[in-house]
Parts: structure tokens; C-alpha cells; sequence
């Protein structure tokens, strides 16, 4: 199935993309890796295997900062994860109304 993508529909990675596509297209939308630990339930080392892949496909990129001398990890989508994503969500749509068996 076209647009279908293996590296989104893990249910955690799903969750990632799916926060961070909603936020606006400028270059200032993030999340940081303790907000998106409160939005995916998860695990300090399993959000950071999974943001490890999803940066590595290149559909998001991270950026390591330090913020009143505290370490800060801040999450961005990419162009190409938000393309992907999209295809994604649209292959589901089209899975779940079973649209793709009248083709």
C-alpha cells in the first residue's frame, strides 16, 4: 500500500510524529524531550531509541542545548517527516474505510 511507512507505524514513533506534526511549519516548532515523554507515556531510554530512528531516517532532527545550565533536548520535525507522516495517516484512512479494495 503507497505511502504506507514501517518506520511511523511503530506505536511510540507513531506517537512522536504525531505530536510533533501538529505543530506549526516554522522553524521554532519543537518539543522537548521531557514533553514529549509526558505525551507518549514513555520511558527515558525507549523515547530516546525511538528519537534516535526517527532522526536517523531524517524525520525529525534534535538539537542538544543547554538552558540555565541544565541539559535540554529539543525535538523538530522535518519536511520529509511531515510528508511522510501525512502519507502515513492518509494510508490508514484509506486502510480502515477500505477504500484501497476498490481499487
Amino acid at each position: 500500500m503507497s505511502g504506507f511507512d514501517e518506520m511511523i507505524h511503530q506505536p511510540l514513533r507513531l506517537k512522536i510524529m504525531a505530536a510533533l506534526c501538529r505543530l506549526s511549519h516554522d522553524d521554532r516548532s519543537k518539543l522537548d524531550f521531557n514533553h514529549l515523554k509526558e505525551i507518549t507515556k514513555a520511558t527515558d531510554g525507549n523515547l530516546g531509541a525511538h528519537i534516535q530512528i526517527l532522526e536517523k531516517v531524517s524525520y525529525i532532527r534534535v538539537e542538544k542545548t543547554f538552558i540555565d545550565k541544565r541539559p535540554n533536548t529539543a525535538v523538530f520535525p522535518t519536511e520529509e517527516g511531515r510528508k511522510a507522516f501525512d502519507a502515513h495517516i492518509e494510508a490508514l484512512t484509506q486502510l480502515i474505510s477500505g477504500e484501497y479494495l476498490k481499487r
